[in-house]
């Protein structure tokens, strides 16, 4: 590790662990979203209303929800109709993904390009993520969706750091490292500070540890065998042989694969298409 690197980590560590790290907030539109969503006395119509204030999430929801992923049976053509399809809860989790895209933007070109990177690391993950979950678990695909999202959203306070940093800025391998290294901790901080849902909290260090063998399949599984599926074979992590990982046995998926994983590949790009 080089020492500014190490300067780096040990900084934001130490920030961390002081509380004095300053983590992104989520849009305005989801934090409404998600308040409305968990008032037991909410109705459609007034998510909608919430909803409806941000033109361009009313435009993707429609579009999700008339997509194949959820095969509805007549075209869905306002954002009443794609609520009462979707459902209270599936609908925030997706408005609450898709607002998120906003976060992931800079005045620096070179974090602007990071941001996108990162963003479509997200977006691809997560696409294959509600793929998996639906065709492989009992789990919930909105839920899934959302983990994908959020797996890496640890990047975003450091990549903020670096904007402030002309060192760190010019160093990219540097700031790769520090990233790499801490990003799970920071992505576990924002995800407890935004009070998500238990089951997603750890999801940005948990889908990292391929040891790990929870009782039943969960979402940092699901994200963790999507992760790896996305990776180009060149990678380090794909020549592992994912049959000694205990998440694609809990999936009941091989590495060899058995031919349904090859029969989702276009549902998964579809998935992808539809986030990024």
């Amino acid at each position: 590790m080089t020492d500014l690197a190490q300067r780096v980590q040990d900084e934001l560590i130490q920030a961390i662990e002081k509380d004095q790290l300053v983590l992104p907030t989520l849009p305005e539109v989801a934090l409404r979203v998600r308040e409305a969503a968990e008032d037991p006395d909410v109705n459609i119509a007034h998510l909608v209303r919430e909803i409806s204030n941000d033109a361009a999430l009313s435009a993707r929801l429609i579009k999700v929800v008339n997509s194949p992923l959820l095969r509805t049976r007549q075209e869905i053509t306002d954002l009443s109709m794609a609520v009462n399809r979707m459902g209270i809860t599936y609908t925030a989790n997706l408005a609450t993904g898709l607002a998120m895209a906003q976060m992931f933007q800079a005045t620096s070109d070179v974090i602007d390009r990071k941001m996108r990177e990162v963003w479509g690391r997200s977006t691809e993950v997560a696409g294959i993520s509600h793929v998996l979950c639906r065709h492989y678990t009992k789990l919930k695909p909105d839920q899934a969706t959302l983990a994908g999202l959020v797996h890496q959203i640890g990047v975003l306070p450091i990549l903020s750091y670096a904007e402030e940093n002309d060192q760190l800025l010019a160093d990219p391998a540097s700031l790769d490292l520090v990233i790499e290294r801490i990003h799970p901790i920071i992505g576990d901080r924002i995800l407890e500070a935004w009070d998500f849902p238990v089951p997603l909290r750890h999801v940005p260090t948990q889908h990292l540890d391929f040891n790990r063998n929870s009782p039943t399949v969960d979402y940092a599984d699901i994200v963790q065998v999507a992760m790896l599926q996305s990776l180009s074979s060149e990678h380090p992590l794909a020549q592992m042989d994912w049959n000694t990982i205990p998440a694609f046995a809990k999936l009941g998926i091989s590495q060899d694969g058995d031919g349904e994983e090859e029969d989702l590949s276009a549902e998964m790009e579809a998935a992808m298409a539809l986030l990024g």
